[in-house]
């Protein structure tokens, strides 16, 4: 049990917990930018496009209600709605995502001159090109 607390407590401390938090906080606001962008932006143009159905009232009735009773009904339109969203959403973080990539590999490139090299990189290439040099000149002394 001591080790699970350790383990938790250096998750937390590390910042794993706050980027989550924070990810998931900006992820919501993201949700209702989408949510607002497909039921005011993009459905409008749809229902004209559809003689003026509105999408999210779409649905098959399977049981008509009567007095006490309510209406039993799938609703597609609303499915329709939630697709909509979810496509959005996923090709804006695949395009997020990607852009995140490249500029990545670009930084990790010591000898790209566009990007600043993360130090942490610059070391270690030079690291490498050192070593170069010592085998080469060990090479050299053994002929």
């Amino acid at each position: 049990m001591k080790n699970f607390y350790q383990e938790f407590k250096n998750f937390a401390i590390k910042g794993n917990m706050i980027d989550m938090a924070i990810g998931i906080i900006i992820g919501s606001a993201f949700n209702n930018v989408i949510n607002t962008l497909v039921k005011k932006v993009i459905l409008p143009p749809l229902s004209l496009l559809t003689a003026d159905v509105n999408l999210s009232d779409r649905k098959y009735v399977l049981r008509e209600g009567t007095g006490e009773m309510g209406e039993v009904a799938i609703g597609y339109g609303e499915m329709f709605e939630v697709m909509i969203d979810f496509f959005i959403v996923a090709f804006t973080i695949f395009i997020v995502l990607r852009g995140i990539n490249r500029f990545k590999s670009k930084a990790e490139d010591p000898h790209d001159q566009e990007v600043e090299t993360p130090k942490n990189i610059e070391l270690l290439s030079n690291l490498e090109q050192l070593m170069k040099e010592q085998n080469d000149l060990l090479r050299a002394s053994q002929k």
